[in-house]
């Protein structure tokens, strides 16, 4: 009997495979960023509208309503155009070279990069014309790349690569802080530059960064053939005979041409290269002509002018004309991007499970006592040299008198305003230590931080509100703010991190996308409120114990009195949560009220602290993850060792950033960042494995 092969029935297609389906989606593209153009031509501060804006077209227009046109809204229009364009097709190739959906020029760390480079350039006094500031920028860029591709490594997940680009760019950026409070008159106007502004003073800026955009451009377009194959695999892509290495730096170095292009000549715009292809990435799957990146990169870029002319027209639209001008189109895309990254964080498969932070080891009982008085003694060591050394050194007799109130003024003086500071330090590094203790063991996740997962920024933010709105607002009042804020984003991150357990991925990238919203939000407020403030909060946010008091210390010192002795008390409980999510469920233990608990007291530790002394980063995955390895992971050990490490790690980031460079001083958070970034990126590699 005969078996006839039949083709199966196939019915209208529901899916447009033709080129003109992609085609109409471009066009589409087209007629938006068309209309967003004309709008946010039409958009600023002078009374110049639409007809006027047609009249100076056709050059028919008053002089001073040509002279705005042509000389301010134009340019703008045009920059942001250039700056969203060369950005979207950055991120789309980036992301497809790396095969990772999170890849752009701000995961990167390229921004970060660029932003040091140039902060180094303006310390140094000279003055570059904007081609050698591109050159700088393109430097410091490209040299940031390769350092987060070469520790994330390509296609090996998407958190390390997130990960190892936001710890370098927190590192870079603390460098860059620096500069900036070490020459505030060489380097004026590179903070606010730092939060991207597509205004511009004419059409020089574009005119120049042009041609270098267009090569980066067509550069990448030739490549298009040789990126889709990379995208396969590299197995794939040799056996096609494309030279992997060599494609793989030259898509990378043409990347951060464009990314120095736009920073240049806008400062950075954030996460419009992580938006862009997100956006357009469904299309491939609707149009098969979007699959190839011949088309998919145009598209991008389209996308991502789009996306910056879209939000300078929101925010003209939502903000009165004469604050719009303060406010920096960055912020806006900004705060899109981390809710990019937030939604996304939560869509992607997590393959990485809760796990222990370390191996099961009990070191013997003299181990512990021995690292504990080795640890006592150099902090005793560090807070004498604290109190002795600074602008004016003291002598041991000086603290005795001033103790027994036998001191003089001058002596009294400076122990009055030295001595808060040292408490500070060490209250504060001890809070965020014990802190960061808790947030790993309760999620299992050794990369768990306050920082890290935005509880800090969240404080941050609320302290930073109270500061710029309220300037005479008191310890408590700055306390009572920084709580609110690093509660609401407490619970926002852990809310949406809860499904599945606290999966590592998820926890924090949420974390990391949370953080990024509120640093927008500060940078927000530290552009529109006045000089004083902004200075203020400038220093403040560097982790700065500068000018603290016996009454700022309170709030902190009693959240870790309290800290201490609950989790002391608890300490067999947070073993047992620490575990696994079985073997506590065995014993009759409820995980979700302990879990919240110790929570609950994380973000209360925090919260005080930064109030306390500013935000001060990685002291909170420092301390914990060098205690377990000092002493075991039993928390009746790891407690103190952390806490006694944390303090010594802050009181010496504040004793070397108030001598080293004195009479200038630099913050703690500035010295830990410096310390903790290495550190952070080593346990990267580490765990590559």
């Amino acid at each position: 009997m005969a078996v006839t092969a039949t083709k199966p029935a196939t019915g209208p297609s529901t899916v447009p495979t033709s080129r003109s389906g992609a085609a109409a989606v471009t066009a589409g593209i087209v007629l938006l960023v068309a209309v967003l153009a004309v709008v946010d031509i039409t958009q600023g501060t002078a009374a110049v509208g639409p007809a006027e804006v047609f009249k100076a077209l056709t050059g028919r227009a008053e002089p001073d309503d040509a002279s705005v046109v042509i000389a301010s809204r134009l340019p703008r229009m045009t920059a942001g155009l250039l700056v969203g364009a060369v950005l979207g097709m950055a991120g789309a190739v980036l992301q497809k070279v790396s095969r990772n959906v999170l890849a752009s020029p701000d995961t990167l760390a390229v921004n970060a990069g660029s932003y040091l480079a140039l902060g180094l350039a303006g310390a140094t006094g000279v003055s570059l014309p904007m081609i050698a500031s591109s050159g700088v920028a393109f430097a410091g860029g490209l040299a940031a790349a390769a350092v987060v591709l070469g520790l994330s490594g390509l296609g090996t997940g998407t958190v390390r690569l997130v990960l190892a680009g936001t710890a370098l760019m927190l590192g870079l950026n603390s460098m860059t802080e620096g500069l900036l409070l070490l020459f505030p008159e060489r380097t004026e106007g590179l903070y606010q530059w730092n939060q991207g502004s597509i205004g511009q003073n004419g059409f020089d800026g574009v005119l120049q960064m042009l041609p270098i955009a267009l090569v980066g451009l067509v550069g990448l377009l030739l490549t298009a053939r040789r990126v889709d194959a990379l995208a396969l695999g590299d197995d794939v892509a040799r056996g096609l005979g494309v030279p992997v290495r060599a494609t793989r730096v030259t898509v990378v170095v043409l990347a951060a041409l464009l990314s120095a292009a736009a920073v240049t000549l806008a400062g950075p715009i954030g996460f419009v290269g992580l938006c862009a292809p997100a956006l357009v990435r469904p299309l491939s799957r609707r149009f098969r002509g979007f699959a190839r990146s011949r088309t998919s990169m145009p598209a991008a870029a389209l996308t991502g002018a789009a996306l910056v002319l879209g939000s300078d027209v929101l925010l003209r639209a939502l903000v009165a004309d004469d604050r719009a001008v303060s406010v920096p189109t960055g912020v806006v895309t900004s705060l899109v991007g981390a809710v990019f990254l937030v939604v996304m964080a939560l869509r992607l498969r997590d393959t990485a499970g809760a796990g222990a932070p370390d191996r099961l080891r009990i070191p013997s009982r003299a181990v512990f006592l021995t690292t504990v008085a080795v640890l006592v003694a150099v902090l005793v060591g560090l807070v004498i040299a604290a109190v002795l050394v600074g602008d004016s050194k003291l002598l041991l007799g000086d603290v005795v008198n001033w103790a027994q109130g036998k001191a003089g003024r001058t002596v009294s003086f400076v122990l009055d305003t030295r001595v808060p500071r040292v408490l500070a330090a060490l209250c504060a590094g001890a809070a965020l230590a014990l802190a960061g203790t808790l947030a790993q063991a309760v999620t299992r996740n050794p990369l768990a931080e306050p920082n890290v997962l935005g509880v800090t920024g969240g404080g941050a933010l609320g302290a930073v509100v109270l500061v710029t709105t309220v300037p005479a607002a008191g310890t408590w009042g700055i306390a009572g703010a920084a709580f609110a804020g690093a509660g609401i984003t407490a619970v926002l991150v852990f809310g949406l991190a809860a499904r599945g357990g606290f999966q590592q991925n998820r926890l924090v990238l949420v974390g990391i996308g949370v953080a990024s919203a509120t640093a927008a939000l500060i940078s927000l407020l530290i552009v529109v409120t006045d000089p004083f403030n902004a200075t203020k909060a400038l220093t403040w946010l560097s982790g700065s114990t500068y000018g603290r008091t016996m009454p700022d210390v309170v709030p902190v010192a009693l959240a870790l009195v309290v800290g201490i002795g609950v989790t002391v008390a608890r300490r067999a409980e947070l073993d047992l949560i620490s575990l696994d999510e079985d073997t506590p469920r065995l014993l009759g233990l409820r995980l979700a009220p302990g879990r919240l608990g110790f929570l609950v007291l994380s973000v209360v530790l925090s919260s005080t602290a930064v109030a306390c002394a500013g935000t001060i980063g990685f002291v909170g995955l420092v301390a914990p993850h060098a205690a377990r390895a000092l002493v075991g992971r039993r928390h009746v050990r790891v407690v103190p060792v952390s806490v006694l490490l944390g303090a010594a790690l802050v009181c010496a980031a504040d004793l070397l950033g108030r001598t080293v460079i004195a009479p200038a001083q630099l913050g703690a958070g500035l010295m830990t960042a410096v310390i903790g970034t290495p550190y952070f990126l080593y346990l990267l590699v580490r765990s590559r494995r």
